[in-house]
């Protein structure tokens, strides 16, 4: 067999599990970016090592294998990414400025719902959740790396250990001590997996017209009580409607002021926010993923990135 026919036998085999391995990276980094270039190194390895590839094990527990030791050595140099929410208590200034962003801190990234296969979407979108991914950012590596092999991708406890070089026990100790402290971190109503669908999408339309007409009266009707908003990369945070709205309120003015754009990240409905600059243009400004519990928004995470819409494959500029 030819060099060009084993490329071709290896991504025809292999490329099928391109986008699964990216949602397990993106799990373990919390990064969009690095995730894509794990994966790269991922195949990269494996097309290396694909003549010892004997079938001792399936070709997707092999990939995942690659993966993960790839992402363990990668987070010997990285720090976590977390949200502003998980870096201290929430501001008591709503109306006031914003603090200088704090551009050292590798924030946590959103990961558009395209990049991912929708099987993969649609089964494991709880976890996804940009809940659960910021509280894993909150594990040791090889506590977290332990808990998304055994809790979401259904390893057996020795095939852990052999992949980790340790005894069943330990990983079975070290599985326990993740969900503690997971349950510490992040509240369960985050973590749990409601279905997508039509309640999801009339909420997300009305949010997109509250903001579009500017009409806090409309948006104060869709929000939580206890709803809460961050907007990385800025370390202020906001808790409660009254905080969130004062906020908001102080900021919105205009109806024709803000578009937006309705895509999805993280299993979750989100929104590209556009808004209009002094020129008359239309600008990225910011991707927004929401957390919609029981028909409300219980959750506004606010990415201040215009470059995020190169992500979801939506323009810089609105006509």
């Amino acid at each position: 067999m030819t060099a060009t026919t084993d490329s071709d036998e290896f991504v025809r085999l292999t490329d099928p599990y391109r986008r699964e391995l990216l949602a397990h990276c993106y799990r373990m980094l919390g990064s969009v970016d690095e995730a894509e270039d794990l994966v790269q190194e991922t195949y990269l390895r494996a097309w290396r090592s694909y003549d010892g590839y004997e079938g001792r094990a399936s070709l997707r527990t092999w990939l995942h294998r690659i993966a993960t030791n790839t992402c363990l050595t990668a987070l010997e140099s990285r720090a976590r990414r977390p949200l502003p929410s998980g870096l201290g208590g929430p501001s008591q200034a709503p109306e006031g400025p914003l603090r200088a962003p704090a551009t050292d801190v590798p924030w946590l990234q959103p990961l558009p719902d395209s990049l991912v296969d929708p099987a993969t979407v649609v089964a494991d979108r709880g976890t996804l959740r940009l809940a659960l991914v910021a509280a894993l950012q909150e594990l040791p590596a090889r506590q977290r790396t332990v808990l998304i092999l055994r809790d979401v991708l259904a390893w057996r406890a020795p095939e852990v250990a052999s992949l980790l070089g340790t005894s069943t026990a330990a990983v079975k100790s070290s599985l326990q001590r993740a969900r503690a402290r997971l349950d510490e971190v992040a509240p369960d109503e985050d973590l749990v997996e409601e279905p997508a669908g039509a309640a999801d999408r009339e909420v997300l339309d009305r949010y997109v017209a509250a903001f579009e007409k500017a009409d806090m009266e409309a948006l104060l009707e869709l929000l939580q009580d206890g709803v809460e908003l961050e907007m990385p990369p800025h370390l202020e945070w906001f808790s409660g409607k009254k905080d969130v709205l004062r906020f908001l309120g102080a900021r919105v003015h205009e109806k024709g002021g803000i578009r937006m754009l309705p895509t999805r990240a993280n299993g979750q409905p989100a929104v590209a926010m556009y808004v209009r600059e002094p020129d008359g243009v239309l600008r990225a400004h910011s991707v927004q993923v929401l957390t919609v519990e029981e028909g409300a928004v219980a959750r506004i995470t606010a990415f201040l990135d215009p470059d995020l819409v190169d992500r979801f494959g939506l323009p810089r500029v609105l006509s």
